[in-house]
């Protein structure tokens, strides 16, 4: 098994370039099921995830080709509606063939997600909707069966809480349905935003994109025809580097960026004493003579995004002050922070709420298990402020959404191995 070895104490300098945003790729590859004609995908990550996912459409029976940073993707001959559980297991995105599937198709068996009961991260949300528009759906030996014989009909779906996937699986799925499907407190997420755009591109009516209501006029089984695109910068990832040049207190240009998908994060950083310079595909963050502390609260976009509250948590140790942050969307969302007590945080759990407690304590290198993908890049930006050497093991999960995060780490500066154990 393969784990970093990260040398503390670095400054950062030059500049980053950001890959194309999983988040967004994953249910634009999902999206396809949706199309009659071969599709070309440009700024596609090269990331673990997406290379799961294409493995599943694959499995269904499309193909697809890899070009640089670009994929062709041909799902007209599909001839499979099953997802397996060998592929869902590994990534809980896979639930986004459920949409396109039945609608296409009128039936489809996708694998529960592994390892997590219907109540978190619901997706009984996703069936709930897909059954308001006319669908069947039993769960038997671990896979959602659901058929639409007659096909599937427009419908008002109101969403209990605002949940991206269901959102987007009933975006893909009222877009071949039969008449007009009205989402209210739908997700505005940018990653929604791109999925509903494209599919608006290729013919289908969707109205009130980037709000909380969305109306999607179906084509009543009509395939689309789906235009070229690039998938949108990686805002997460992009998070990620102003991080890790705030944790060094260094001097970095972030490139290939929307700054518009990153003004919580920006706010935050600014609040916390750094200087953020933007331009109009660029951001450059400044060093400072005292980081201090923040209060965060997650939520959905366009608030603070739940995706960043743990490297926001290594850089608070650096901050002169208490801070904290309420997690409010997700449970087990703080694995990470026993790992960064280890490296000698002063970090308090009461609930949903973390306190940290910034400069009390030095870091000091160690050994590190990353949880979840989240949690790893949390682990990557304390080491690099850590005084002697870090080693992060499991480090697959960074793999899954970071692309050459040593690669791109080492070229502005880190000193970043990747070994064997």
């Amino acid at each position: 098994m393969e784990y970093l070895k990260i040398s503390g104490e670095t400054k950062l300098q030059g500049e980053v370039e950001i890959s194309g945003a999983k988040n967004a790729a994953l249910p634009l590859i999902a999206a396809t099921i949706l199309a009659k004609n071969e599709i070309s995908i440009c700024n596609m990550p090269n990331v673990v995830d997406i290379n799961t996912f294409l493995k599943l459409i694959d499995m269904l029976g499309g193909s697809f080709k890899k070009e640089e940073k670009c994929i062709k993707i041909d799902t007209s001959k599909i001839n499979k509606t099953t997802a397996t559980y060998d592929i869902v297991k590994t990534m809980r995105a896979s639930i986004l063939v459920l949409g396109p599937l039945l609608a296409r198709f009128g039936h489809c068996e996708v694998s529960l997600p592994g390892g997590c009961a219907i109540g978190q991260r619901p997706v009984d949300l996703h069936l709930k909707a897909l059954e308001q528009m006319g669908a069947k759906i039993t769960i038997n030996h671990g896979y959602i069966e659901a058929t639409a014989p007659n096909g599937l009909k427009g419908a008002k779906i109101v969403f209990d809480k605002v949940t991206v996937g269901g959102t987007e699986n009933t975006v893909m799925a009222a877009a071949l349905a039969d008449g007009v499907t009205t989402i209210i407190n739908a997700a505005k997420e940018p990653e929604v935003q791109q999925l509903c755009q494209v599919i608006k591109d290729a013919g289908v009516l969707i109205e009130g994109i980037g709000t909380s209501t969305l109306i999607v006029h179906g084509t009543n089984k009509k395939l689309l025809h789906i235009k070229d695109f690039d998938v949108i910068p990686d805002r997460i990832e992009a998070g990620t580097y102003m991080c890790a040049a705030a944790i060094t207190n260094s001097k970095l240009k972030i490139k290939n960026v929307i700054p518009i998908h990153l003004e919580a994060v920006i706010s935050k950083l600014e609040e916390m004493n750094f200087e953020i310079l933007q331009d109009e595909t660029s951001v450059t963050i400044m060093p400072t003579d005292e980081i201090k502390p923040v209060n965060i609260i997650t939520t959905e976009y366009p608030g603070f995004p739940t995706d960043m509250q743990a490297q926001f948590m290594a850089l608070a140790t650096q901050a002169k002050g208490v801070s904290t942050i309420d997690e409010r969307l997700f449970e087990n969302r703080f694995m990470h922070v026993s790992e960064l007590l280890r490296l000698g945080a002063d970090i308090h759990l009461n609930g949903n709420i973390a306190t940290i407690n910034g400069t009390v304590n030095e870091l000091f290198g160690t050994d590190v298990m990353a949880t979840d993908l989240r949690a790893s890049s949390a682990l990557v930006l304390a080491a690099l402020v850590a005084k002697g050497e870090t080693s992060i093991h499991r480090i697959y999960h960074l793999d899954r959404g970071y692309e050459d995060l040593e690669g791109k780490l080492s070229k502005i500066g880190a000193t970043v191995v990747r070994d064997k154990e």
